[in-house]
């Protein structure tokens, strides 16, 4: 008789080859009907499909998809054009009154006829319901009005040359009247009644069902609908979701190992990766009440010792891009005002600043508990500080929670602070004005209102504030970017913030999906997705 441990690895060894026997056989192709259902996952989770209360990535993908704004982007890009809106704005001369024309023969989903007085519900909602983004038009707009079935009216408060793309902003879109009400929190969170490609048809748990709008105006969409499939913070399942073929198309996020394992597949031929242009910023914010901040050489030393390329590989490894200043590169007005890194330029300037081996400048960096990034970026920015500037520089890490980070930010409590940002409007402005502008404040007090103050910079320049303005009130854009190229020039001098990098974008997909877009705004159209 065979000894029992002899048997036991004889049958290993059979169950051995009888497996890589199976597995070296050819996966049946299944045939699919064309029409079915394009299935995206994703780990984010829609809060709300209330357009007047939506201010999530999740919610607002959605909300794009479903409904129509009166401008829009082209696709891939910044350049904004007309969607609900016949073509850009009538402006007056004093930049107040907008006039607009509206398109006609489109109705809503439920029947309803779109005209410029459900235009007028659909904005005053947006203010008067009291939701997340509300601010983004009451701070500017004053006054609303049909001037003609289909001609809008609005007055601004101030002039406000970005304004239009204010109305791109996908919670502003058209809902109709007849599904909604006017009124402070009156929000339905669950059901979505607007002019888009898609109708809203059903929402589980974790599925969420769109179906092509048969009635759409605008450019019909190439499939059928969506099953949006929703693994909210796992990765990992969404990973697996995209390589057992559970999901054609993965998009918002996945670890930055998984993409890079992805992205070696693709090179081979198994799937696809889509890279785009992102819009998120990351960035050093620096304390200009606190020592040793307040001196200006010890920011322009920390700006001389980062090296971005290296931050950019060792955390991301190599998913997103070297920023030089906060304007991402999207826009034509970015200018790399800040320089590579110059470590001798650093001593130097520490030097001057009265800092030495024995007697370092200590800073803080705190941030929030909830980013790996930001945790790993803190650990190097120390260690690349000991070993580049010879103990003449000491940073000093420390976490806390993501609610109490951005209380105590505002607060002033933070030497510095690490922290990324996400804009609410693709224009460059929404870049500058949430963190260098000053409502109040002086040169002896710093920041004391405004979104210098609540960026923890603390940052006062009545030269800054003075050129927010004009670019804010020009119209000509090429003289709007000579005054943004002045403003990051000033930027580069006061160092409130040290930019770091800017995101990089990407969708995944299996080899026979076509049409995959991602825009800047980290809108994703549903529409031109097909299979080949």
């Amino acid at each position: 008789m065979m000894p029992k441990k002899a048997l036991n690895s004889l049958i290993v060894v059979f169950l051995t080859v009888a497996l890589l026997l199976v597995s070296c056989q050819p996966t049946p192709i299944i045939p699919q009907p064309t029409n079915r259902p394009i299935t995206l996952g994703t780990t984010l989770k829609p809060l709300t499909f209330d357009p007047a209360d939506s201010y999530d990535l999740a919610s607002l993908m959605i909300i794009y998809n479903l409904g129509d704004t009166l401008y829009t982007y082209e696709l891939g890009s910044t350049k904004l054009k007309a969607q609900l809106a016949q073509a850009l704005p009538k402006i007056s001369s004093d930049g107040l009154t907008y006039t607009i024309n509206l398109r006609q023969g489109i109705v809503f989903h439920d029947g309803t006829p779109f005209n410029a007085q459900a235009m007028v519900f659909s904005l005053e909602r947006f203010i008067k319901n009291g939701g997340k983004p509300s601010f983004l038009l009451s701070d500017s707009l004053d006054k609303i009005e049909a001037i003609g079935e289909y001609e809008l009216r609005l007055r601004l408060k101030h002039s406000f040359t970005a304004f239009t793309a204010l109305l791109a902003f996908p919670g502003t879109c058209a809902v109709s009247p007849a599904a909604y009400e006017l009124g402070e929190g009156k929000f339905k969170p669950n059901d979505f009644v607007g002019t888009g490609p898609y109708r809203l048809v059903e929402m589980t748990g974790d599925r969420i069902r769109l179906q092509a709008f048969a009635q759409y105006w605008g450019e019909k969409p190439k499939n059928s609908g969506l099953d949006i499939q929703l693994y909210p913070g796992n990765p990992a399942n969404l990973y697996n979701a995209l390589r057992t073929g559970a999901v054609d198309v993965a998009y918002q996020s996945l670890a930055t190992q998984q993409v890079s394992k992805l992205q070696e597949e693709a090179k081979r031929g198994k799937g696809q990766v889509v890279e785009g242009k992102g819009s998120a910023v990351n960035y050093l914010s620096l304390n200009l009440r606190m020592q040793p901040l307040k001196a200006l050489k010890v920011r322009q030393a920390i700006a001389a010792m980062v090296d971005r390329p290296f931050l950019v590989q060792r955390i991301l490894q190599g998913q997103a891009e070297p920023l030089y200043t906060l304007i991402p590169t999207a826009f034509t007005a970015s200018q790399p005002v800040f320089k590579p890194q110059n470590l001798l330029l650093a001593k130097q300037l520490l030097t001057e600043a009265g800092f030495s081996s024995t007697q370092p400048a200590t800073v803080e960096i705190w941030y929030s508990s909830g980013s790996l990034n930001a945790s790993l970026l803190a650990g190097i920015l120390k260690a690349m500080a000991k070993r580049d500037l010879a103990g003449m520089l000491n940073f000093e890490p420390n976490t806390i929670a993501s609610a109490a980070f951005f209380r105590n930010l505002s607060a002033g409590n933070y030497a510095s602070s690490l922290a990324n940002w996400y804009p609410d409007f693709l224009d460059a402005d929404n870049y500058i004005y949430p963190f260098l502008a000053c409502s109040k404040g002086s040169p002896l007090t710093g920041c004391q209102k405004g979104g210098a103050q609540e960026q923890g910079s603390f940052y006062y320049s009545e030269r800054m504030n003075q050129l927010i303005v004009q670019q804010r009130l020009e119209q000509d854009p090429t003289k709007r970017e000579e005054i943004f190229s002045q403003i990051q020039s000033l930027l580069a001098q006061d160092v409130p913030y040290i930019p770091l990098w800017q995101s990089k974008d990407y969708a995944f997909a299996q080899n026979n999906l076509k049409g995959i877009t991602i825009n800047p705004s980290q809108t994703f159209p549903f529409w031109t997705l097909e299979r080949g």
